[in-house]
């Protein structure tokens, strides 16, 4: 036990420092990529890891800034090794905390598990419903002493609650059988802020929104969404779908692939007072794991991650059921099944795509969308000179069931 409680000690505790068929031509990769640092954030932080950028020279500024409060999740004392040299791809986990409400315990209510191909050609985002019930291994809160027990099944969200980021860290670990290399989480006010910086985010709405809870009231259309009222739009779970937090996560991917794409416009890529103000909010908003703060790991990530083209990152929810019994009543039980075969694909580091945009549900393709043009990854500089064919992609695998999208993939929200 003294071993858990060390590890979720912060560092200052511890020390004194399917895809549209329509192909409108192929565009090439922003170069502008290749040396910036990659920001950690969002909600749903795999906006910023998958974009977020800022000069590479600023990086070190910024650090500074991350390194206050980090926190070690790594259970061994052996270093992480290099992002390109961790065999079978990285996984990073990605926490959405909801500190900003007045309540006596701080909630993981987003949980996203990243996977990027040790190729960088893919990436994976798999959120994990945050009324999942799954098993905590023991950890302790050291402010509160509260522990968690190892033989009991809980709703995944009261892990930070039981001892901060690396218990998140811990409960993921255990639960998905994955290594998680980098951890990072972000309150809800950093993702209003966040939205702000862009310049709002524009999302499709297909039918009114009119939820009584969190006080959303859009109309059906595109309605740019930023501030307040897209923290609204992402805790809304009554105004979307069949009000469940299945089809809120379905919602969520709708306003995640719409600022993904944002963030990558040139829009956003060329305007430096939007990177910087992006790059403030990690600095200001998030915490960190330690292995995460490195200037050299933030670099690498963003050149990892400039390889992947948008229609290679998907957005998928772990499975599951909300007609369970028991410890799972009026909660979502995993569906072990198609989780463990999900789990897999991801641990055989294989590329996964779904096979229809949208749930039917939350969210639904966009039938008036203008189609993207299809992103071709960078060239490899060590192939043959004067070589002209395209980088081969790995084949995607395609479960029927797995419910998602590709950031390409432009969806509308289904309101109620």
């Amino acid at each position: 036990m003294a071993d858990e409680m060390s590890r979720n000690r912060s560092k200052a505790e511890r020390t004194t420092s399917p895809k549209s068929d329509a192909r409108h031509g192929r565009l090439p990769r922003s170069r502008a990529w290749l040396n910036v640092l990659a920001l950690l954030g969002g909600t749903l932080a795999v906006v910023l890891v998958a974009t977020g950028s800022i000069v590479g020279i600023a990086a070190y500024q910024l650090a500074r800034g991350l390194q206050e409060g980090s926190i070690d999740i790594n259970p061994s004392d052996d270093p992480i090794p290099e992002i390109g040299a961790i065999e079978g791809g990285f996984n990073m986990l990605v926490v959405g905390n909801d500190e900003y409400y007045d309540r006596d315990t701080v909630l993981n209510d987003v949980n996203i598990l990243i996977h990027v191909s040790e190729d960088q050609t893919s990436a994976i985002a798999v959120s994990i419903p945050r009324d999942m019930v799954v098993p905590f291994p023991p950890c302790t809160d050291e402010e509160t002493g509260k522990t968690s027990s190892a033989a009991r099944g809980l709703p995944i969200n009261n892990a930070l609650s039981y001892g901060g980021l690396a218990c998140v860290v811990d409960v993921v670990r255990g639960f998905t059988g994955l290594e998680i290399q980098f951890a990072g989480m972000i309150g809800f006010d950093g993702v209003a802020s966040m939205a702000d910086a862009v310049g709002g985010v524009p999302v499709c709405i297909q039918s009114p929104i009119e939820d009584d809870y969190t006080g959303l009231y859009l109309p059906a259309g595109t309605s740019t969404l930023s501030g307040w009222e897209a923290l609204q739009f992402l805790r809304t779970r009554h105004g979307v779908g069949d009000g469940s937090d299945l089809t809120r996560i379905s919602s969520q991917q709708v306003y995640l692939s719409a600022l993904l794409r944002k963030l990558k416009s040139e829009e956003t890529l060329t305007d430096v007072g939007k990177l910087w103000g992006l790059a403030q909010i990690a600095s200001e908003k998030m915490k960190l794991s330690e292995e995460l703060i490195q200037p050299t790991t933030m670099i690498a990530m963003a050149k990892a991650l400039d390889n992947i083209p948008m229609e290679r990152i998907t957005l998928v929810q772990y499975p599951g059921t909300t007609a369970g019994t028991g410890i799972y009543l009026n909660h979502v039980q995993p569906d072990a099944v198609r989780g463990a075969q999900l789990m897999d694909a991801i641990r055989n580091d294989q590329a996964i795509g779904v096979a229809q945009p949208g749930d039917g549900v939350g969210s639904e393709i966009d039938p008036n969308a203008t189609p993207v043009p299809v992103e071709t990854p960078a060239p490899d500089p060590s192939a043959t000179p004067g070589a002209t064919s395209e980088p081969v992609l790995p084949e995607q695998v395609v479960f029927d069931w797995l419910r998602g999208q590709s950031a390409a993939d432009q969806t509308c929200t289904i309101g109620k």
